[in-house]
């Protein structure tokens, strides 16, 4: 029986992949793992923002960027093969990358709409299936492999005219709920984290006074920081959170309460 902080938490040795890793959320989860002794690589579209990224994480540890386009079926395959060539196996698969389409309803496009589903939704799901080699070669029994899937409190709240997001994140928690009953048999566990307002390109639009309002309707006064996300994404990863599947925990602060 090991209990000790250092034997619950611990997460070096791993080899995780962070798809969306060079900003937002899926920086801050790719440097929380680099600084407590994870391999990582980040996966993106854009070579130069991985290479940003790379410098910055690489500040607290190891970081490796795969460059790649994830809505595209071929480019799951290609990344999933490239990552087969360099590793025996995957720890960890967070399913971060993804998008957004506002518009307003009486305007809003198919092509907007299959941007968003495909690459928040159908993403995720291929991409699983296809590093399911790579992860079922690290998990066993006593050490489950782990999956987490990146949703957002769009999943429950109303607002906004971007109206594909929501629901395909409701898509997302969903899906983690099926891949957890299903992958167990892998030793694999699959969870969901849904987000409040963390730092990210994609709440950068919104603006200063958005974040601000956000902020002061949370019950503990302020936005998202780097403690709040890594420190949750290595708890599901560590042997703390082994136990824990099929579940999306919400960490926001309380705001959608």
């Amino acid at each position: 029986m090991q209990i000790d902080i250092d034997s619950l938490f611990n997460v070096r040795g791993k080899v995780a992949l962070v798809t969306g890793g060079s900003s937002g959320v899926g920086q801050l989860i790719a440097t929380a793992f680099a600084a407590n002794g994870v391999k990582v690589y980040i996966a993106g579209r854009k070579p130069d923002r991985l290479a940003a990224a790379v410098a910055e994480i690489g500040a607290h540890g190891e970081c490796i960027a795969l460059t790649a386009d994830l809505s595209k079926m071929s480019e799951i395959e290609r990344i999933a093969a490239d990552l087969a060539a360099r590793e025996p196996k995957l720890d960890i698969l967070v399913n971060n990358a993804g998008a957004s389409w506002s518009q307003d309803f009486e305007d809003y496009t198919e092509a907007g709409w299959d941007r968003v589903a495909d690459l928040n939704l159908k993403t995720p799901f291929f991409l699983t299936q296809k590093l399911l080699p790579l992860l079922s070669a690290a998990g066993s029994a006593d050490n489950f492999a782990r999956v987490i899937n990146l949703s957002s409190v769009a999943a429950t709240v109303t607002g906004g005219n971007g109206f594909a997001y929501g629901p395909s994140k409701a898509g997302v928690e969903q899906l983690t709920r099926v891949l957890a009953r299903d992958l167990g048999r892998h030793h694999i566990t699959v969870n969901g984290i849904s987000p409040g307002w963390f730092p990210s390109r994609m709440n950068a639009p919104l603006g200063e006074e958005a974040a601000q309002a956000w902020a002061e309707n949370t019950p503990l006064g302020r936005l998202g920081t780097i403690e709040d996300m890594g420190g949750l994404a290595i708890f599901l990863c560590s042997r703390a959170g082994t136990y824990i599947n099929g579940r999306t925990i919400i960490t926001d602060g309380g705001e959608t309460l």
